[in-house]
């Protein structure tokens, strides 16, 4: 089912890039297909670990404020003088720190995910600011004068393919083989599935909360310095528009909303059609709102679909009954 799945979304995307090289021919460019990932590909970095949380039962949507939190301390740092060989790692510890967090303030307050992520959502988005003031770096300008090696690392290839797209294949093979091919995966299923049976299990649970919460802080970190290489400054907004394409190739990837199943290279696929869906409307010029907008309804109509699709057998039923109702009426009638 999940093949299934995962290839009628490789089909998609292959008819939407088709499509939208209809309108531009551009779009049917193989450079431009591969280089213009570099603009969205922190979509797919970001959705990956979301695709854990989700599968465990759980959500996180401080992740556009993580990003930029990150993005702006590095900028703090480098400013401050401190080498980038020390910044980079500096900057992967505070994604960590964000993740453990969430997960801490899950663990021992019981309340839900989704409360406590949108809590640290305005908590780190908060903190990005104050650092912004701080440093001086309000407005779009942001904080800039990296070194030329960092700036350059974003446009570099590798095997003739953009260091970005490289480096999300990469993280799309180490996150398939944790949760598809590792013990850690098959806990990580049951206990989307079955909280209680997971803890009766004796599977280290909490540990596990910890693990896919601070994977996505250190996700959030490589994609701060990925766009902050990319762009040349760091801004404290740079992951503001990340949240709903990541949830969206997350869910459409396959992850089950209430928890239990979920694909990574579902995930990966689906963050190259939403990243393409929103090249293709800019290209064939569409403004920005209007793939935003697109990018929602998508997810609705994912998450409708899904939620469908878990219930099929009760509306299967119910529909039967209607249909049993309605012959009565008809009998009685006549």
């Amino acid at each position: 089912m999940k093949l299934n799945w995962e290839g009628a979304l490789l089909a998609l995307l292959v008819v939407e890039i088709l499509l939208f090289g209809a309108f531009n021919p551009r779009m049917l460019d193989l450079n431009m297909l591969l280089f213009s990932t570099s603009d969205f590909i922190c979509i797919g970095i970001v959705a990956l670990p979301l695709t854990l949380v989700i599968i465990s039962g759980g959500i996180d949507i401080s992740l556009g404020s993580t990003i930029g939190l990150c993005a702006i301390a590095l900028g703090v740092m480098m400013q401050a003088g401190l080498p980038m060989m020390a910044a980079v790692p500096l900057t992967l510890a505070l994604g960590l720190l964000c993740g453990l967090l969430n997960a801490a303030l899950i663990h021992y307050t019981g309340i839900s995910p989704l409360v406590i992520t949108l809590g640290t959502l305005y908590l780190y988005g908060g903190g990005a600011l104050l650092l912004s003031g701080f440093a001086g770096a309000t407005g779009f300008e942001g904080i800039g004068g990296f070194p030329d090696a960092f700036t350059a690392f974003a446009n570099l290839t590798l095997f003739g393919l953009p260091v970005p797209l490289v480096l999300f294949l990469i993280i799309t093979l180490l996150f398939w083989v944790l949760a598809h091919k590792a013990r850690f995966g098959r806990h990580l299923f049951l206990l989307g599935q079955n909280p209680r049976a997971a803890r009766y299990a004796a599977m280290p649970v909490n540990g596990m909360l910890y693990g896919v919460y601070g994977l996505v802080g250190i996700a959030c970190a490589v994609a701060a310095l990925v766009l902050v290489s990319y762009f040349g400054s760091a801004r404290s907004d740079l992951g503001r528009d990340l949240l709903m394409p990541a949830l969206t190739a997350a869910v459409l990837g396959g992850a089950n909303i209430y928890g239990g199943s979920g694909s990574v290279i579902g995930t990966a696929v689906a963050a190259l059609l939403v990243g393409y869906l929103q090249q293709g409307l800019q290209m064939v010029g569409i403004p920005n709102q209007v793939s935003s907008a697109l990018s929602g309804a998508l997810l609705i109509v994912v998450v409708i679909g899904r939620s469908a699709s878990l219930h099929r057998e009760t509306l299967r039923a119910a529909w039967r009954r209607w249909l049993a109702r309605r012959g009565a009426v008809n009998q009685s009638g006549a």
